[in-house]
């Protein structure tokens, strides 16, 4: 599983830089002449520390791949299946986000790409004691089970949860050939100094980050710093996990979004979080096979240049609401029934 190039339908991206705009997918990859136009143009950025080329919109799993067992799961399987054909590759997954490892493992398995695909997966382990890594040991060989996967891509200290032992446990997994590359994440601001450091350290492969056209504080500190010592910046909540487009419900799209080629809302708000250049991978998740395909729809053609990446918040900051959205619940309207969802109401009814 060394290989990318030769098993992921990406592209050998020498001298390339996480600067490059879009650039062509290999044509010679036998699994790149997929439906969907997986052939065209594709945005891709390269992981700055590998050569890994990875198209620059994902696919998030938090809440959405997350279904009780026996539950109707199609939806989940087309939404994995367009990804796939659109061109998208990596996906980002977690022990904490319920059934969704196991749903990816067998989707991906189903549908022949769990070997191609790019997983991008977390550790949350304390241990019984300072330094014990049985309970991340552990929830590495959990991970690799439910996914079906041999070694994992991606591993990532999930929002800095006891990080100054799973750090260094994962570059022991890195050099032991059970990991490709790691990093640690975060979404909540108050979090944004300490995943900062981190980052400025140096010893990271990749950062993940809340940051979107309403919460740009990346931009400040961890942004810049992951730039300047070379750590690819994957990117969590870049649609604020369904406010957005809440906000915007019912309006039309600016006429200036035809400048750049967005014909939808998503690819207005996704194109605005990849025009960063130091963005690697935007990670939107949904439940609906169209949204996804409008998703997607945001890593071809034109993104918009700095003039108007100001142009898109100034006008955003024009629509009553923008300004507190943080401050709103995540998913306005819509009702996710996993394992999750079931363990929260057990324990509010507790109370």
């Amino acid at each position: 599983m060394s290989n990318l190039i030769d098993r992921r339908t990406l592209i050998q991206a020498t001298g390339a830089s996480v600067f490059a705009g879009s650039v062509k997918v290999a044509q010679a990859a036998p699994t790149t002449r997929q439906s969907g136009g997986a052939t065209d143009d594709l945005i891709v950025r390269k992981i700055p520390k590998g050569e890994d080329v990875l198209p620059a919109i994902g696919l998030g799993t938090f809440i959405t791949f997350d279904l009780v067992p026996g539950a109707r799961r199609d939806h989940l399987l087309e939404v994995t299946r367009r990804f796939w054909a659109a061109g998208g590759r990596v996906i980002d997954t977690s022990p904490l986000y319920g059934m969704a490892e196991v749903n990816i493992g067998q989707f991906a398995t189903a549908l022949g790409i769990n070997d191609k695909m790019f997983v991008s997966n977390k550790v949350w382990a304390t241990g019984e004691y300072l330094a014990d890594d049985r309970q991340a040991e552990d929830s590495l060989r959990l991970s690799r089970e439910r996914l079906w996967r041999d070694k994992i891509d991606l591993m990532l200290c999930h929002s800095l949860v006891n990080v100054d032992i799973i750090v260094p446990l994962m570059h022991a997994w890195k050099k032991e050939g059970r990991i490709r590359f790691l990093g640690v994440t975060h979404y909540e601001l108050p979090y944004f100094e300490a995943l900062a450091q981190w980052v400025e350290k140096g010893n990271l492969d990749v950062v993940q980050v809340h940051y979107s056209i309403a919460t740009r504080q990346a931009e400040e500190r961890i942004i810049p710093a992951a730039a300047d010592r070379g750590t690819a910046v994957a990117v969590n909540m870049p649609l604020e996990k369904a406010r957005l487009h809440k906000l915007v419900e019912g309006r039309p799209l600016p006429d200036f979004a035809k400048e750049f080629g967005a014909e939808t809302w998503s690819a207005f708000f996704l194109k605005w979080v990849i025009s960063n250049p130091a963005v690697t991978v935007a990670l939107p998740a949904t439940t609906n096979p169209d949204h996804l395909t409008e998703n997607v729809a945001a890593m071809r053609g034109r993104l918009p240049d700095a003039a108007m990446r100001k142009r898109m918040v100034s006008y955003m900051e024009t629509i009553p609401g923008f300004a507190t959205l943080g401050n709103t619940p995540w998913y306005p309207g819509k009702n996710y029934l996993g394992v999750i969802a079931q363990g929260q109401a057990a324990i509010r009814s507790r109370g």
